[in-house]
């Protein structure tokens, strides 16, 4: 039986990793559940799950949760994070945090060779030389339960990687593929997603194909491939989950239901598939099968989030901060829809490479990028 540790519990990732685990609990064991705020819910996940170890960050939340589980390590703050990243007492870890809050726990997990199948974006964009570099030292495993990166790991299973000729990083193209970007785009209007329904954040990225950079840079790192052999592929319907093409001219696609479960399910069973009860693909109503190229002079975002891997991993860290915070300032409505790239652009071209050679030197460089880049507006 795997033994899991479930690094932000209470959210989207963490509540599907859950539902894999409750339909497999002859092969799963949680042992850890780290949460946020959300000490309602997490109470619930204990009561059903029984975990031997819990995070949550508020320590009166922590007091509370000491006094109804006698028998469970409770943990709180900073320096409770940095001890139940620490701990060993797992098989796999599903990362799941949400920013770049997730980054020193990962990095602490992969430090002590352990498994983790990662759901954050920030961990290889801020941090992948760091990451990879450590993941190789130390023996670890890193999967991915991204549903694009997922798919490229299963179309890649058993194949040599010098075989890759390119991968073919599906997008969904938001909301704005087809409709000009202008100032007079709302929050409203880039929150109207036509294929998924996200956070926030998240779905502003996709709007602007951000989000699609972020994942370049993601599969630049997890798959060793340059940012040449990675392009970018809107196919609307989302049914296609991302393809590789290999250098005999054959493309390997994986295709299936728009669930996270099932590369949740993937990784903490990987190699080996498991069942579920996720209605199935019937691709005798699938009408076709469409793909586009995006417009990279309409899409700033995703030529800068190439632009930042040609100018260094500093400049990854650059891109990650100054859009988190941009975005956070569009959502506000403090700044312009096409203030977003015009910031991070003038963040990339602001600053000469930097050599970030640990975990504290990227998060101080972030926390300077986000204050810089409140200065603008």
């Amino acid at each position: 039986m795997k033994k899991i540790a479930i690094f932000g519990s209470t959210g989207s990732i963490g509540e599907s990793t859950l539902n894999v685990i409750r339909e497999n609990r002859d092969l799963f064991e949680v042992v850890t559940l780290v949460a946020g705020k959300n000490i309602e819910k997490l109470i619930k996940q204990i009561d059903e799950f029984k975990p031997k170890n819990v995070y949550i960050i508020e320590k009166k939340n922590a007091e509370t949760l000491k006094s109804l589980y006698k028998n469970i390590n409770v943990f709180y703050g900073d320096d409770g994070m940095e001890k139940i990243s620490q701990l060993v007492d797992f098989d796999i870890s599903i990362s799941a945090l949400v920013g770049i809050a997730g980054l020193k726990p990962t990095y602490n997990m992969i430090k002590n060779g352990k498994t983790v199948a990662l759901a954050n974006k920030e961990v290889l964009v801020a941090g992948g030389e760091l990451i990879m570099k450590t993941a190789k030292e130390n023996k670890a495993k890193l999967l991915t339960v991204d549903s694009e990166h997922s798919a490229i790991m299963q179309c890649l299973n058993g194949e040599e990687n010098n075989t890759i000729d390119k991968i073919l990083l599906t997008a969904s193209g938001g909301p704005f593929f087809d409709k000009p970007i202008t100032d007079a785009i709302t929050v409203e209007d880039a929150l109207n997603h036509p294929t998924w329904s996200m956070g926030p954040k998240v779905t502003i990225d996709s709007s602007t194909m951000m989000n699609k950079g972020f994942e370049v840079i993601e599969a630049k790192w997890l798959f060793d491939v340059e940012p040449n052999q990675i392009e970018v592929v809107v196919h609307r319907k989302s049914l296609v989950h991302s393809m590789v093409q290999f250098k005999d001219g054959t493309i390997m696609a994986n295709i299936g239901p728009k669930s996270m479960q099932i590369p949740i399910a993937y990784a903490l069973n990987f190699p080996n598939r498991l069942s579920n009860n996720i209605e199935k693909l019937d691709l005798f109503e699938v009408v076709d099968l469409k793909f586009e190229k995006p417009n990279l002079e309409k899409f700033d975002c995703l030529r800068l989030a190439y632009k930042a891997i040609e100018m260094g991993h500093s400049h990854q860290v650059i891109l990650n901060a100054a859009d988190e915070v941009l975005v956070n300032a569009f959502l506000e409505k403090k700044i312009k829809y096409t203030d977003i790239p015009k910031g991070i652009e003038k963040m990339l071209n602001s600053y000469e490479r930097r050599e970030l050679n640990s975990v504290e030197d990227i998060l101080a460089f972030d926390k300077e990028i986000k204050e810089k880049t409140e200065q603008l507006f």
